[in-house]
């Protein structure tokens, strides 16, 4: 049976429209199948769409389900918060003392709102990081796959963050936005070790944005994320773990989506706890009615 349900896409992690990167929100979701879902999000060919079901766990106000145009994800960064900011201006979704509560495959994640309107920004704490040891086949791999020279330390590693991203230090602003990466490679490099993408980060000479961030997932039909929450989540743990960022709470934003033309910023808060909230500020670019 078909039926029409409210439908939004919302540019994430900017405030200006058509910038960011977008995701598909079906707020309404409760008669579609998990395989009527996924053509749907291979329809709108983003890197993610969500739908938003009923919460089934008591302190959750609401459940998402999110998709590649490929297959599902435990948690993604960029469609929890547009997803939360179209909720908000559905007024499906009201913050109680500026926080919510997202139920996905990860879990039941915290939301923080901050600010309303055109001001507001959203962040999702993303679930705890998991690190695979450092492997040198890995480093060499992904040398060839990025067509650039790799340092052994730190070394490249996989970090779980609900999807696992293969994270890669290239230290400079200049050798980050330079890389013409062998997608045929960097694809078949992710499917050997079971990550959505590689997360490449180096060190800016702005201080206002002191990271710069690239994710490739080729594998999943998305050759370079626009500006991806979990891809940064990942960096951020990597950051921690081998000590390149100061000890006890710690706030930055990074630049991610210039090489796209999407210029995305994400705003990356680290706690004492090691807990990791990714956020920024978003924006509905279409809104109306999707028949499903």
């Amino acid at each position: 049976m078909t039926r029409s349900v409210a439908f939004r896409q919302v540019d994430v992690f900017t405030a200006v429209a058509f910038r960011g990167n977008p995701v598909a929100v079906i707020l309404d979701a409760r008669d579609l199948s998990a395989d009527r879902m996924q053509h749907i999000a291979n329809w709108t060919n983003l890197s993610e769409t969500t739908f938003v079901l009923p919460a089934s766990a008591a302190d959750a106000d609401y459940r998402v389900r999110i998709f590649t145009p490929r297959h599902e994800l435990p948690f993604a960064g960029h469609p929890s918060v547009g997803t939360a900011h179209a909720m908000i201006e559905a007024g499906l979704a009201l913050p109680r003392n500026g926080a919510l509560a997202m139920e996905c495959a990860a879990g039941v994640l915290p939301l923080f709102v901050e600010g309303e309107g055109a001001q507001r920004k959203i962040f999702v704490r993303a679930p705890v990081a998991h690190f695979a040891d450092p492997e040198l086949t890995l480093l060499v791999a992904l040398s060839k796959a990025l067509g650039v020279t790799i340092d052994q330390s730190p070394a490249p590693c996989n970090v779980r963050v609900g999807p696992v991203w293969t994270v890669v230090d290239l230290h400079d602003e200049a050798a980050v936005r330079g890389l013409r990466p062998d997608m045929a490679r960097c694809a078949e490099l992710t499917g050997e070790h079971d990550s959505v993408g590689i997360a490449v980060f180096g060190r800016s000479s702005d201080a206002t944005l002191p990271y710069v961030v690239r994710c490739f997932c080729p594998a999943d039909g998305i050759p370079e994320d626009p500006v991806t929450g979990s891809g940064q989540a990942a960096v951020a743990a990597y950051l921690r773990a081998n000590q390149l960022i100061p000890d006890g709470a710690f706030a930055y934003a990074a630049s991610q989506g210039r090489e796209v033309g999407r210029d995305g910023i994400v705003h990356v808060r680290i706690g004492s706890d090691d807990r990791i909230d990714i956020g920024g500020h978003s924006v509905t670019c279409i809104e109306g009615t999707f028949r499903g």
